[in-house]
């Protein structure tokens, strides 16, 4: 399953992101992934998550990268249940063109692997030209 945080800067989705990280953790019993731009959540996220910054990899500049990235950190752990991307489009100079196939892809992964993705994306709906919302579920 592939949920969304949709809406612009200060709506709360990093915030809403890291109360639904926090009650995974005490819900599922395989791991959690929380992905974000730097290290400033780590004290607010449950010491059971995996925290990843993406400044740690600033060689990954583009989907397919990012992609690959993601196939890495599910290769490294057979039991992630969760995938946490916090503020996609701060990563890996992404743009609201990319939506559609990234989030294609990102459904794909969700489906073959059985993890649930959820994502912030600092966009309105309406901006989200061209994305498939078969399969999403937009959480606000």
């Amino acid at each position: 399953m592939v949920k969304l945080l949709v809406g612009h800067k200060g709506k709360g989705k990093t915030k809403k992101m890291i109360e639904l990280a926090n009650a995974s953790v005490e819900e599922t019993k395989g791991s959690t992934v929380f992905i974000n731009k730097n290290s400033r959540l780590i004290y607010d996220l449950d010491y059971k998550i995996r925290v990843i910054c993406m400044e740690d990899f600033v060689h990954i500049t583009n989907e397919d990268e990012y992609i690959g990235f993601l196939f890495g950190i599910i290769s490294s752990d057979n039991d992630i249940q969760t995938i946490f991307l916090d503020g996609i489009m701060r990563h890996a100079d992404f743009s609201l063109d990319m939506l559609p196939s990234f989030l294609s892809k990102i459904k794909d992964i969700s489906k073959d692997y059985g993890i649930d993705f959820v994502i912030s994306i600092s966009a309105e709906l309406e901006e989200m030209i061209g994305v498939n919302f078969d399969g999403v579920e937009v959480l606000n």
